[in-house]
């Protein structure tokens, strides 16, 4: 019979690649906040911060879903149903860094530094055990405890010195790895049930995670900012002034081609 502690130990998205899945590039995070604004210009930071947290939380919820529900497909195998679900949990976390360093660029403070991705994102992942975890490593690395009343997740993300980040998100990870595999085993177990109750717990056990995950978050940096920083503006697509001899409606019509408007760039 395979035990949730053999088989998340046997999950390579689990085991190994695990500081790839938790940190997502910076222009990657930039696009995503001014595509979500592009559509919503009249929306404050926490408006567009509650737009990251439903979006985040039907991505995770659907994965799981979808995985569970493929247990219940003839041609489907359990190993191959293993496979899927390994597929899954790389998602999952890559879902979380994603959500994670959007809403700390949403409160402006930029996150370039993998040490301080993969820290947050762990935290995040074990809700409050991990933001106890955070203010140890950090009193112990600096020999004094943080500032009452400062967030954790200004405290990973800018106010600890960039050399000790390393450590600590070394100390997060040893955590992580124990909690989130074990956990993340034993739901791998429960999408396997056919007849449909494997895409419930799929999902479910997802939506659980995740939601836990937008608590710790909103914990970690407070109320939203009143305004947003400069450099999530949404880039403004300029139509191309018509070329001499051109008509209005020939312009117009060039406008309209895929290739016929440039974007002003904006910082990252």
């Amino acid at each position: 019979m395979v035990k949730a502690q053999d088989l998340a130990q046997s999950s390579p998205f689990v085991v190994r690649g695990i500081d790839r899945v938790l940190t997502v590039q910076r222009p990657v995070v930039l696009a995503h906040i001014r595509g979500i604004r592009r559509g919503r210009l009249d929306a404050s930071p926490e408006e567009i911060i509650r737009v990251l947290e439903r979006r985040y939380l039907t991505a995770v919820t659907a994965g799981g879903a979808l995985v569970g529900a493929s247990a219940a497909l003839p041609a489907v195998g359990t190993g191959a149903a293993l496979a899927l679900s390994g597929v899954e949990t790389a998602g999952f976390l890559e879902a979380s860094a994603l959500f994670a360093q959007s809403v700390t660029e949403v409160h402006g403070i930029v996150v370039d530094d993998p040490d301080r991705a993969r820290a947050l994102v762990m935290t995040m992942v074990l809700g409050t055990a991990g933001t106890d975890l955070v203010t140890q490593l950090a009193s112990q690395a600096i020999g004094v405890a943080p500032a009452r009343g400062q967030y954790w997740g200004e405290l990973v993300t800018k106010s600890l010195p960039r050399t000790v980040m390393g450590p600590i998100a070394d100390g997060i990870k040893k955590t992580f790895m124990r909690r989130f595999a074990v956990a993340q085993g034993t739901n791998a177990i429960g999408r396997l049930i056919p007849f449909g109750i494997g895409a419930v717990i799929g999902g479910g056990g997802n939506h659980l995670l995740g939601r836990q995950i937008v608590r710790t978050a909103r914990a970690g940096f407070g109320p939203a900012p009143s305004t947003f920083p400069s450099w999530l503006e949404p880039t403004v697509k300029l139509p191309r002034p018509p070329r001499r001899g051109q008509t209005p409606r020939a312009a117009k019509s060039a406008v309209a081609g895929p290739h016929a408007s440039s974007a002003t760039p904006l910082p990252s």
